[in-house]
């Protein structure tokens, strides 16, 4: 598989694109801030054509260029449907402390929006991809299971950071959720499962199992699954 990203905007938010080859059809996963023409470049570098946009959450840094990829492209959106308004009322979601850097950032909703379901496979372009609910950074927040050349991986947006988690502190996070979300979905999952981010570099469960503080914390109750290394 093809997995090329590059970081997008003030906030650094990595956006992903995902083939089956170069020359096929892709995905675009999370289009935030600046994102159209550094996209535009790596589809001329790899003769790639967007068939779906698909949102690990609602924030406008992972949201922003969605109606003009989708537009461009005249392709669907896909976003969990608890975060679907969060694109259209900005301030209401990003709280008080950002509203000075979301206001008058209300963008429309694409078109053709589609809401995921949990656990149903989205067959996009020769890419299959699980969506898994993991509220806590956000009411919606999902992450994206997927089959890579040589190991499992997650498309983890503010879930899960190499060494972190998102923050749980604007309006519709929640640290009981995030907390739930990473036992039920992180911790059992294969240490070899490479994660890609929402920010900052890729990792894997392995290693955060290891060295995040989140997840060592979890570990350490007699509930949670967990796998031995």
């Amino acid at each position: 598989m093809l997995v090329v990203s590059f970081p997008a905007g003030v906030f650094g938010t990595n956006c992903y694109v995902l083939a089956s080859a170069p020359g096929a059809e892709c995905v675009v996963i999370d289009p935030g801030m600046d994102a159209v023409e550094p996209l535009n470049q790596v589809l001329t570098e790899h003769r790639l054509k967007p068939v779906a946009v698909v949102l690990t959450h609602g924030h406008l840094d992972h949201t922003f260029s969605v109606v003009p990829v989708c537009t461009g492209y005249g392709i669907a959106a896909y976003i969990h449907p608890e975060d679907g308004p969060m694109m259209a009322d900005p301030v209401k979601w990003h709280g008080p402390s950002l509203a000075p850097v979301v206001a008058g950032m209300a963008i429309p909703e694409p078109d053709d929006l589609r809401f995921l379901t949990d656990g149903t496979d989205l067959d996009l372009a020769g890419v299959r991809l699980t969506p898994r609910h993991s509220p806590g950074h956000t009411l919606g927040s999902t992450v994206f299971d997927l089959t890579l050349d040589d190991a499992p991986g997650m498309i983890s947006g503010d879930l899960l950071f190499a060494g972190s988690i998102g923050r749980v502190d604007l309006p519709g996070g929640s640290m009981s959720q995030m907390t739930a979300s990473l036992a039920r979905v992180v911790l059992p999952m294969d240490d070899a499962t490479v994660v890609l981010p929402g920010h900052g570099p890729a990792t894997t469960i392995g290693r955060e199992r290891l060295t995040n503080p989140y997840l060592r914390d979890l570990i350490q109750e007699p509930d949670v699954p967990r796998r031995r290394l």
